[in-house]
């Protein structure tokens, strides 16, 4: 089983070669009954940045907010492409892949009461609740397709994704957009 994890700022380009409706089309001829989608939260998590600063309340509540753009994501991929399952639960990704499906995760399990070092720690990512996700699944590969572009230089801090990389027992690429056809091939060929 492999998790695929949909870079955000692929929700801003839908129609180019490289763009989201590409990406979900092979997902969804390809991946069925082998792939669960990881939305990135995209545009949808911008609101809850701005409204972060501004309001200034804190992590956890900008935690669940997040989570419930990436929720609002998987609703937008499935519009797109209403061959992906919706899922919400382990349980359902597994009855999802057993029938042949490709599922689309609504991570409503990541939603937090309280802080939770695991996963509502400062930094904390979409790719990282991939991996989380993929640990859970005991997946077996998992590929992050992200937008490369040169991130503005800021100050060292603790890589949010190593701990998860560390005692991964997945493999774990990061593709660029443009890596469709290679994704697709792996996929195919089971490599």
């Amino acid at each position: 089983m492999w998790v695929i994890k949909l870079d955000g700022d692929l929700l801003h380009d839908p129609a180019t070669p490289s763009g989201l409706a590409p990406w979900l089309a092979m997902l969804a001829t390809f991946g069925g009954g082998r792939v669960t989608v990881v939305p990135g939260a995209g545009a949808f998590a911008d609101p809850v940045l701005l409204a972060q600063r501004q309001w200034g309340f804190g992590d956890l509540a900008a935690h669940n907010m997040q989570v419930m753009a990436m929720v609002q994501a998987a609703e937008m991929l499935h519009a797109i492409e209403p061959r992906l399952r919706l899922v919400r639960q382990d349980s359902e990704i597994r009855q999802a892949l057993h029938a042949g499906a490709c599922a689309v995760w609504q991570p409503y399990t990541a939603l937090r009461d309280a802080p939770d070092a695991l996963i509502t720690d400062q930094g904390f990512q979409s790719d990282c609740l991939a991996l989380w996700l993929a640990h859970r699944l005991n997946a077996e590969r998992v590929v992050v397709v992200k937008a490369l572009a040169l991130p503005a230089p800021q100050p060292p801090t603790p890589d949010p994704l190593a701990r998860w990389r560390h005692q991964a027992a997945f493999t774990m690429d990061v593709v660029s957009p443009d890596a469709l056809d290679q994704v697709r091939t792996a996929l195919v060929s089971g490599n």
